[in-house]
Parts: structure tokens; sequence; C-alpha cells
């Protein structure tokens, strides 16, 4: 029941809102708390702010923004804005009913690359991660056709750009570098792709689709998942351009483990089944197997259990008969390390921790030293199974081997993994190796400094 409230309510769209949705006041300010982490933002409301906004208070823009994405999602009405909820129009900036799906695909690229760079606190929070803008999978395709001249150098130096910042990322995680990112596709890729014409065009929109994907996975793994979402169907857009199904497929696979990460079952399903669908069956079998194994943990998020451990078996089988070296492909890069953390995140989903821990742990030790940041997450993955598991002791000692490499990461993903370690093992630390491992961790699950200009992969290895 809502306090009994001793001034009178002036904001009655609200009251209608929170009315239709079924909500408490404490469960709105939940649900409003929940979309704001999405965006990075740390805002924590409690009934009391509620209301206060139904008595007149006008609550701060991210606030603002976070509210109208909840209720969107509780009603089914992508049509709200903040003038439903009985508040002003936002500043401006992006509009927001703005379609990523419609429109001039580079256009829209230069522009995202640019605020990004210029006015990354901005952007981080210009817009939030939107399940209404996973609808518009199914958009019609705008191509554009640009003047101009471009060659297969132009290709070859994008790709060693992103082969580089990849290999970056990989190290460090998504927070180290996105500006440089965001400035080379702006400034450099862009402007090619306005000038792309004859038979280096698709190679030049596909090189752009890996840069953006580059972007995308970068800034998921810094906690910036509307923006990320934005880049996510850049590349859709992008490797629609290029007529390359291995890229669209990709980048919806993508969506699928952002969608999953956030707690969206249905939709990560719903991408994850895209993905496959996209490919149609004719992609190399260690791309199948990528697909595959991402459909597997969805299904157990969606608690279909036979369905998920059938389609992990499909993914092994997949993976061991692929004839592709690792590397001669986009997703070359899933191999058995990479099969092995994802059977750990399917068997999560469905409760079976302690096999979970042992299929982490396998694929954390056999991770090459580029793929730092993946070890480090695979690792603390593999320490909260072991924990889940009733085994707070070898989380600990998980914990502990990651040694000095915890504190070179700058990864949204790393720090939240940091955080529910340490809030499960909370009632174990009397423990002598626990406490150990907690005060090993602590100094950089506190700091502040990877969650704002900076907080895995780029590459679709894990």
């Amino acid at each position: 029941m809502p306090p009994r409230r001793t001034r009178p309510v002036a904001n009655r769209a609200l009251a209608a809102l929170i009315e239709q949705a079924g909500w408490t006041h404490a469960a709105t300010a939940q649900h409003v708390n929940a979309v704001a982490a999405e965006l990075g933002e740390r805002i924590h409301y409690d009934r009391s702010a509620i209301g206060h906004w139904l008595t007149g208070t006008v609550p701060r823009p991210e606030a603002v923004r976070a509210a109208v994405e909840a209720f969107r999602r509780r009603l089914d009405r992508p049509d709200l804005a903040p003038s439903h909820l009985g508040w002003p129009a936002q500043p401006a900036g992006r509009p927001w009913h703005d379609d990523p799906w419609r429109g001039d695909p580079v256009a829209r690229l230069a522009t995202l690359g640019e605020d990004d760079l210029l006015n990354r606190r901005t952007v981080l929070t210009a817009g939030t991660f939107t399940l209404a803008a996973l609808s518009g999978l199914t958009a019609e395709k705008r191509f554009q056709r640009y003047a101009g001249r471009t060659g297969a150098g132009d290709v070859a130096r994008i790709r060693a750009a992103t082969a580089s910042l990849a290999d970056l990322d990989d190290q460090y995680g998504g927070g180290h570098a996105r500006a440089a990112v965001a400035a080379y596709l702006s400034r450099d890729v862009t402007p090619l792709l306005r000038e792309a014409t004859g038979r280096a065009r698709p190679d030049l929109f596909a090189a752009a689709a890996e840069l953006s994907y580059l972007a995308a996975y970068m800034a998921m793994d810094a906690g910036a998942n509307a923006l990320a979402q934005r880049y996510y169907i850049s590349t859709v857009r992008l490797a629609d351009e290029a007529g390359d199904l291995v890229l669209r497929a990709t980048a919806l696979r993508s969506m699928a483990v952002q969608a999953a990460e956030l707690g969206h079952d249905g939709e990560a399903l719903a991408l994850a089944d895209a993905a496959a669908s996209a490919l149609g069956g004719h992609g190399s079998r260690r791309t199948l197997a990528w697909i595959t194994g991402m459909r597997a943990e969805a299904n157990a998020a969606a608690g279909a259990r036979w369905d998920a451990l059938s389609l992990l078996r499909r993914t092994e089988t997949q993976l061991e008969r692929a004839d592709s070296p690792p590397e001669t492909e986009w997703t070359g890069n899933y191999r058995r390390e990479s099969l092995e953390h994802q059977i750990g995140l399917t068997l999560t989903q469905l409760g079976d921790h302690a096999t979970a821990a042992r299929h982490y742990t396998a694929s954390m030790n056999a991770r090459r030293p580029v793929e730092l940041r993946t070890r480090v997450l695979i690792g603390l993955r593999a320490a909260h199974a072991f924990l889940r598991a009733g085994d707070p002791e070898r989380a600990a000692a998980t914990a502990l081997g990651l040694g000095d490499d915890v504190p070179l990461i700058a990864s949204a993903r790393v720090r939240q993994e940091l955080h529910r370690l340490r809030a499960g093992w909370q009632r174990h630390r009397g423990d002598p190796l626990v406490a150990e491992a907690d005060a090993a961790v602590a100094p950089v699950a506190q700091s502040r400094s990877a969650s704002r200009s900076t907080w895995p992969g780029s590459r679709p290895q894990q």
C-alpha cells in the first residue's frame, strides 16, 4: 500500500501510469533504478522519491529517461515520452522516437562516433538501451549510393587499424582507447564511406562494419549500453550495405549477449535466433558453432532446458568439425576455450554451478596472453560459480590466482563481477583465504575511475 500522503497528488499522469503498471511506489523506484543501471548511472531512488514526483517534483534528466523506458517496457508502449508522465520535454538532443534503423546509415554512424568522441559523458546518458529499438530488425533496408573513388588500400588500412585497436581491447578492456576508436571511425572511416563506389564498395562497408562492431563491444564492456546498442545497429546496417550475412549475424549475436547480460531473456533469445536466421545455415562450421552456442545460452535463460542442452551438443559437434584455421575469418577466434565459456554460461543459467565452474576454469586456463581482459572476466565468473556451488575457498583461490591482472582492466563487466563476488562471499569473510581475497580485490571494486570516462571482447571469441 502506498503511504498515506500529507500533500495532494499534483502529477496525475504519473499516478495513472503507476496504477496501470500495477506497481507500488517502492517497485516503481526499483524499476527506474534498474533501467538507469543499464546506462551506467548510479541512482538509488526509493518510494519516498516517487512520492515527491507525484507531488510535483521533476526528477533530473537521467531519471526521466530511465522512468520513461521502465514504463515503456512494463506497459508495452514504445510511444511513451516524458509528457505522458507529466514531465516537460527533455533538453534538445536526439529525439525520443529517433529510429536508428532509418535514415542514412553513414550519416548516423558519423554523428554517433563524433558524439562519442567529443562529448562522452553526454552520449553515455543521451539515450537508454531500449527494447523498442530491437523491433527494427526487420526494418526495410535503405541503401545509399555515393559518388567517388575508394580502393583496396583503404580497406586494408581500416582492417589493420581495427586489428590493432582490438588487441588493446582484448588486453585492457573496453574502457581503454575507446576515444581512439570513435575518432578513427568518425573522422577517417565515414568520409571514405561517403565516397564509396565501384568494386571496392562492399569491402569498404564490411571493414567499416567490423570497426563499428568493435566500437559497440567496447562501449558495452565500458557499461555504456545505450551507446553500444546504437553502434550494433549501425553494424547491422553497414553489413547489409556490404551484403555480408556473417557480419550481420555477428552483430545480432552480440546484441543477444548484451540483452542477456541486462536480463532481457526473451529479447536475447529472439536476437540469437535472428543471428542464426541471418546465416540460413550457410556459414562455416566455426561460425555456425559460435551462433548455436549463444542460442543454447539464450534458451537456458528462457527456461528451455532440453533445447539448451541439445544446442550445446550441436555446438560442440560443429566446432569439432570446423576445418578453417581460427584466424582466417571474422568469427575465427571461436575456439575450444570459447566453447568452454559458453557451456559455463549456459549451465549457470540452468543452475548447475559446480559444473559451470569447471568449464569456466578450463576456459580461463586456456586463454592466450593477449586475452587478458577475457581471462580476468571468466576467472571471476569461475570464482562466483564456485561460491554458488558452496565452495568459498575455491572461489577465493581462483580470485587470488588472477594476481595483479585485475587492476589493469578497464571494464564495467569486470567490475560488476567483482561486486557480485564480494557480495556473495560476505558471510564467509571469517575464512582467512576469503578475507585475503576480499582485501586483494576491494581496491579495484571500490574504484570509481572505471565508471566515469573509462569504465569481453572486441572480437567474438569468448
